[in-house]
Formats: C-alpha cells, sequence, structure tokens
C-alpha cells in the first residue's frame, strides 16, 4: 500500500501534504458515501437529505496554551471549529460527540468548568451533545469533538465547484484571531520574566475574543437561504485566507484574483499588527483561526451581495491555469502562497 523505503520526516510534507499522501489508497465501498475526506466534512446519503460529519482534535501545548486560555472558553472553542466545518458545506449542525483525555493535574471542577464552554455552545447553536468518550492522558489535555448536520441535498457545497468569472466573498474580518494570539503571547512572556506583573490586555478586547472564544458564521447560511443563493464552492478560514484560497482553486481545477484593498481587517487588528510590526495583510492571509466563510458565488448574483453588512466581495475566479494572484492598489501582481501554521515543523 505505502512504498516509502526512507524514514521521511513528516515537517517535510507537512500537514495537508501527509494528509494527502495517507489518504491516498482509500477507497469507497459503501454506495451511502458521497465525499469522504478532501472538504471540510464527509458527506453520507441519508434518505431526504445528506448527513455531514467532521472532527478535529485540540492537543494542548499545540492548539492551545492554559496559561492564558480559560478551560470554559476552551470547551466553547472546541465545539465552534467543528459546528463551522458544516456550515461551510451549506449545513446545519444538530449532534456532536465529544472525546476528552485527562491528566492527573485536572480536578473534576476543572472538567465541569470545561463542559459548561461544551454546554454553552451547543445552547448557543441548537445542537445536542449525544456520547464521547473519556480516558487518562499523559499529555495534558486532548479534546476531540465530533459534529454532525445535514443539508438538503440541492444545497450542499463543496470546496470544488468555482466557475471562472465567480465571485469570491468571505464574511467578517480576518486576522484577529492570530493578533490576539500575540497578545496573550507577549504578556506570556512578561509573566514569565516577572510573575508580580499584571497583564496588559485593555483594548484588545476584540482581538482577544476571537482567539479564545469564536463563533461560527450561522447567519451566512440563514442568509443564502433569505436570498435564495447556492454558492458554487465554500470553506471556513480556519488556516489563513492564503490556504483556503489555494484549496479552492485546487479542487475546483481554477485559478483566481483578490483585491488587497478587499480584505477586511479590522481597525483593532491593523492597530495591534502595527504595533508588533507585523503587515495586517500577512495576519489575515496567513494568520488563520478565523472560523469565517469563503465562498464563491455566480456573478449573476453580485445584486444579492451588495450593501450586506459583514459581507465582503474580494475578487473573482480567473482559468485553470492561471494561477492565483494578490492585486495591489497599482494593479501589481503577487503571487498567493500559503505561509500559515504547519503542525509538523514545531
Amino acid at each position: 500500500m505505502f512504498e516509502n523505503s526512507s524514514n521521511t520526516d513528516l515537517s517535510a510534507l507537512g500537514e495537508f501534504g501527509l494528509i494527502d499522501q495517507i489518504t491516498a489508497p482509500a477507497k469507497k465501498v459503501q454506495q451511502s458515501t458521497i465525499t469522504g475526506v478532501g472538504d471540510d466534512a464527509a458527506v453520507i446519503e441519508a434518505g431526504d437529505r445528506y448527513l455531514l460529519v467532521s472532527s478535529d482534535m485540540l492537543l494542548e501545548g499545540v492548539h492551545f496554551d492554559l496559561s492564558y486560555a480559560p478551560l470554559k472558553h476552551l470547551g466553547y472553542k472546541a465545539v465552534v471549529v467543528n459546528l463551522s466545518d458544516i456550515y461551510a458545506m451549506n449545513g446545519t449542525p444538530r449532534q456532536i460527540t465529544v472525546n476528552i483525555g485527562l491528566s492527573s493535574k485536572f480536578s473534576v471542577e476543572a472538567v465541569e468548568e470545561i463542559y459548561a464552554g461544551i454546554y454553552m455552545a451547543c445552547d448557543q447553536y441548537q445542537v445536542d451533545l449525544i456520547g464521547g468518550d473519556t480516558t487518562a492522558s499523559k499529555a495534558g489535555l486532548v479534546l476531540s469533538v465530533t459534529a454532525m448536520g445535514t443539508v438538503d441535498k440541492d444545497k450542499v457545497a463543496y470546496r470544488k465547484g468555482a466557475k471562472e468569472t465567480d465571485l469570491i466573498c468571505v464574511t467578517g474580518d480576518l486576522g484577529a484571531a492570530y493578533m490576539g494570539l500575540q497578545v496573550l503571547e507577549r504578556e506570556k512572556t512578561v509573566f514569565k520574566g516577572n510573575p508580580e506583573a499584571q497583564p496588559d490586555l485593555e483594548g484588545f478586547d476584540y482581538i482577544l475574543e476571537r482567539q479564545l472564544k469564536p463563533e461560527a458564521q450561522r447567519g451566512l447560511i440563514e442568509f443564502f437561504k433569505e436570498r435564495q443563493i447556492q454558492p458554487t464552492s465554500m470553506i471556513d478560514v480556519s488556516d489563513g485566507l492564503a490556504s483556503e484560497l489555494l484549496h479552492l482553486c485546487k479542487a475546483g481545477e481554477v485559478g483566481c484574483q483578490v483585491y488587497m484593498q478587499k480584505i477586511p481587517i479590522d481597525h483593532t487588528t491593523a492597530q495591534t499588527a502595527d504595533e508588533f510590526n507585523i503587515n495586517p495583510l500577512v495576519a489575515a492571509m496567513n494568520g488563520g483561526e478565523d472560523y469565517e466563510l469563503l465562498f464563491t458565488v455566480p456573478v449573476t448574483e453580485h445584486e444579492k451581495l451588495q450593501d450586506v453588512p459583514g459581507l465582503h466581495i474580494i475578487g473573482h475566479i480567473t482559468e485553470n491555469g492561471s494561477g492565483a494572484f494578490m492585486v495591489d492598489d497599482a494593479g501589481n501582481k503577487s503571487q498567493i502562497t500559503a505561509q500559515g501554521w504547519n503542525a509538523f515543523a514545531q
């Protein structure tokens, strides 16, 4: 099945390269499996509708740091990042399961705090917690959530499907979660040097919340229904706008052009990025964890998208082979490359 004759370091492939490598031999043997690996959620035949299934894992020391991540927020976030994948398929989340690994340092009260956040997210998004597994862990806290949802068969949105001239749109603003993380890491460093120091978090409320307690973009799915819009492709922005644009282009075998001045960046994000000597556009393109939705629609839907708060048209799809480019104010083009976080390069 696998014919590697040498020991290849995981960092040489990166997360997405490894996924491609280990899933290449996968074959569908069940007629009910419509789509497996390769999209935000698996799509399964379920009568009149499709069943959507997505799973994500959060590891202490890799995906979160308990020195500044409140346990309640962490439980909430663990659910939301999975629900975002269901929304990215134009679906509605219905149920979740939660698997949790706990080291001996956690008390019963700490676990209850995590689950308080989980139940808060369930209430906010009207999903049911229906099961899971609990086990001991020697490597700190492990949280793995599986989300299940449904979508009408004629409404499902895949990463593939974008066509030449389609408009490229994104919800909300980008880069905030990444800059929130920079603030938290800075204050952690200050605390290590001086445990008596108080964290300086004033004025950073918005970007801190985007990092610690993100929200999934349920409103977009409702908007599509109200305006009778069917996206031709869609993906959630979890790894940075650049990475997600390249995913859509690869899946749809198309190119794209996005316009620098159209990339939505909140003023707090921009100000904080300047303070850290980071280009705000770099934070938006490569920061990740925004959990906004990136999608394409036919250009004929342009009027339906006009003057909608929180919705931004940032570019258009181009023909296959034309590449993925960012266009600046002067009309200069630069190739889009994904420079986001590599889980195996740490």
